[in-house]
């Protein structure tokens, strides 16, 4: 990993830094499209603990006619198969990269990454069959698809989008940019007390929190800017003494105040984040959870967000969770109201619906009662659309109530003030039967947030 180390500056690319790892049983194989000084094609396959890699300058072809040179290039990490992003113009490989496939790979002859020859089978989801690669001169070889039953099976140029993220390249580049701005703005916070354990049991630090914050912004901010906001607020750690907070009291950038009136007539500050200096601004002030209105600070009174907490009883299993949380969603199906699905961070589970038609917040709230109240008739033995806890025995709590004026429900992506740091994070509805409701916690989520976007098309018309 030598050579490759010494190519890169880490302090200006966020490239993985190369350690050499264990292979194992199954090798795997990445290719990645690499829009450099020269649009091109890296072929990397996992050999002796490292990416054996190539580069390809017109990609891959089905076509076994095709002879496509592939540069052998320096080893590269294992952990580079998981890089996505740009190379910062001026460094090495300056470029955006994007993962085009991923998959596991077998020899059929054995490998020789030297000189000679040898075949292997892809096993990726664009790339599939054997191929060959044939040493002819220094680092440069052939790249050739074998005849098979793959053989002219697909057109490489019809894949332009990310295999894992499902982005462009231009929005991979965007994105890119994004997050350095996010991360210029953390460097410019001054966070007091980073060491300050927050979550004890688990060894989670303020700095640990903030830098979540920094890293999940890009897809938590679209849900909490510009609602109004509540925050459980861990000035001791989630141990020591813990408040909910609705009312503005430091005020700072990315931070505005709004006055509504109260139920005596008289005003209160309340308060909303606009853009990611808020968000870190209040973390830096131990805001750990974000609680969020229904609707947003320009449409106060026309309600955008609904949401069903699946509250059960703490005796029930979660197999019947995961059937209520199915039958909530076919009631909706059958409405044509589109639902999303997110793990609670504790108990149950949340679907969050985007309501486009403009209602006020009484037909707003009736809506979600009258949804509950009909999964309560259709199940009696189930569900219960009360909120005493008597009431729920046995059964699950639909929770409607927080689609109320002034009431909230945690936004997406926020942690939870819980041991181990659970976070409210959003999943496909495939994932429900896999992943349990306090599951996705603050050691875990970033490996989810390299997947694509479960809510991608949350806000779309």
């Amino acid at each position: 990993m030598k050579k490759y180390n010494t190519k890169r500056d880490f302090n200006k690319t966020s490239e993985p830094i190369g350690k050499k790892a264990k292979s194992g049983k199954k090798l795997r194989f990445v290719v990645q499209h690499h829009l450099a000084r020269r649009d091109h094609y890296d072929l990397r396959l996992e050999y002796d603990g490292a990416l054996k890699s190539f580069a390809v300058p017109k990609g891959p072809s089905y076509n076994s006619k095709d002879r496509r040179l592939a540069v052998q290039v320096e080893d590269h990490p294992l952990d580079y198969r998981n890089f996505e992003g740009t190379i910062p113009k001026g460094e090495y490989g300056g470029g955006t990269v994007m993962l085009w496939d991923e998959g596991y790979w077998e020899s059929v002859t054995k490998p020789n990454f030297n000189s000679g020859s040898f075949k292997f089978i892809l096993k990726g989801k664009r790339l599939k069959g054997c191929w060959n690669l044939v040493h002819f001169k220094e680092d440069n070889w052939l790249l050739i698809k074998e005849e098979d039953e793959y053989y002219e099976y697909e057109d490489i140029n019809e894949f332009n989008k990310s295999i894992r993220t499902n982005r462009t390249m231009e929005e991979i580049e965007k994105g890119t940019k994004k997050k350095k701005n996010i991360k210029n703005i953390l460097s410019k916070i001054k966070i007091t007390n980073p060491t300050k354990l927050i979550y004890k049991k688990s060894k989670i630090t303020k700095l640990d929190v903030l830098k979540y914050y920094e890293k999940v912004a890009d897809r938590m901010l679209p849900f909490l800017e510009n609602r109004i906001i509540s925050t459980i607020r861990c000035p001791e750690g989630i141990e020591g003494n813990i408040f909910f907070k609705k009312h503005l009291e430091t005020k700072s950038k990315g931070i505005k105040e709004i006055k509504l009136q109260n139920n005596n007539n008289k005003k209160e500050d309340y308060y909303y984040i606009t853009d990611v200096t808020g968000l870190l601004a209040e973390a830096q002030m131990n805001s750990i959870e974000f609680h969020i209105w229904g609707s947003k600070v320009k449409k106060l009174e026309k309600p955008d967000l609904m949401v069903f907490d699946l509250d059960p009883d703490e005796k029930l299993d979660l197999k019947k969770l995961r059937q209520g949380v199915k039958d909530l969603k076919s009631i909706l199906d059958g409405f044509n109201l589109k639902s999303y699905l997110k793990t609670s961070g504790g108990k149950g589970y949340h679907i969050v619906v985007p309501i486009k038609e403009s209602v006020s917040w009484e037909e707003f709230r009736g809506i979600a009662k009258n949804i509950a109240k009909l999964m309560e008739a259709k199940w009696p033995d189930k569900y219960t659309s009360n909120m005493r806890k008597d009431k729920r025995k046995g059964k699950i709590f639909i929770d409607w109530v927080r689609n109320t004026r002034g009431s909230t429900s945690v936004a997406p992506y926020s942690l939870r003030a819980r041991e181990n740091a659970p976070i409210s994070f959003p999943i496909k509805w495939s994932e429900l039967d896999k992943i349990k409701p306090n599951e996705i916690t603050i050691k875990n989520a970033i490996k989810s947030l390299k997947r694509v976007d479960p809510w991608k098309d949350f806000f779309d018309n």
